[in-house]
């Protein structure tokens, strides 16, 4: 059974807080989609009217992240400078970060920056630790990933080619791929973000996925607890 976690991609603080409202109790971690408009096609909540009032208040800790009081938090950064927006999110309480092997220029060059997050956020660093997940595209060469895997706490796989919008095709090819992840990761956490839904996620689950990131086929489909549960009630398909 894959833990189901919803996205959002926030337009607004006050969008946020209303899908927020929609899944409070029910979910107990939320995928949060930043987008610079840079790596990405369009901004998000809170790059659109940046500095964003809502935001200043809760990473100056005048103010408490929406429902952080029974739901935690996953910031997904597609971004081009992901350094950037790091100290941000970890004052308004996310509970993992996920930056995009893309980012960076070359892998050595993500794992210098993976070094240092590890150094000042991770388990040696501070008293309070903040997940450490590396996204990679479904158009990336998996094998990127080689010395990164020993060093963060996840990985994200993307299953869609334009990161940063909903409603897009899933990506097949990421099946074997995955499939290859796994059989050479064990113990790897996986997560899988993009087009997952009842029958893309059945797919996923037989290739061992550790996490759904799921967006509109929660938000879209009038009945959020039950297409959750349904989500969390797949196992792996019998192998003859």
């Amino acid at each position: 059974m894959a833990e189901v976690i919803p996205a959002i991609i926030p337009k607004t603080f006050s969008e946020l807080n209303q899908k927020l409202d929609l899944i409070s109790g029910i979910a107990e971690v939320v995928h949060i989609d930043i987008l610079d408009g840079k790596m990405t096609a369009e901004k998000s909540w809170p790059n659109i009217n940046a500095p964003d009032s809502n935001f200043v208040k809760i990473i100056r800790e005048e103010e408490a992240f929406p429902f952080s009081e029974n739901i935690e938090y996953e910031v997904h950064l597609m971004v081009e400078n992901p350094e950037e927006y790091i100290q941000q999110w970890i004052s308004a309480g996310a509970k993992r970060i996920i930056v995009h092997i893309e980012s960076f220029e070359n892998p050595q060059k993500a794992l210098e920056f993976v070094y240092r997050f590890n150094d000042q956020y991770g388990g040696d660093g501070s008293f309070l630790v903040t997940e450490l997940g590396i996204a990679i595209k479904a158009t990336t060469d998996y094998a990127l990933l080689e010395t990164l895997i020993p060093e963060v706490d996840f990985i994200q796989c993307m299953s869609i080619n334009d990161i940063g919008s909903q409603g897009q095709a899933f990506d097949e090819t990421v099946i074997p791929k995955i499939k290859k992840l796994r059989e050479m990761n064990p113990d790897l956490p996986i997560s899988v973000d993009g087009s997952v839904n009842i029958d893309t996620a059945q797919k996923l689950v037989d290739v061992d996925v550790d996490r759904l990131i799921v967006g509109s086929a929660i938000f879209k489909s009038g009945n959020i607890l039950g297409t959750i549960e349904e989500l969390e009630s797949l196992v792996p398909t019998p192998r003859n």
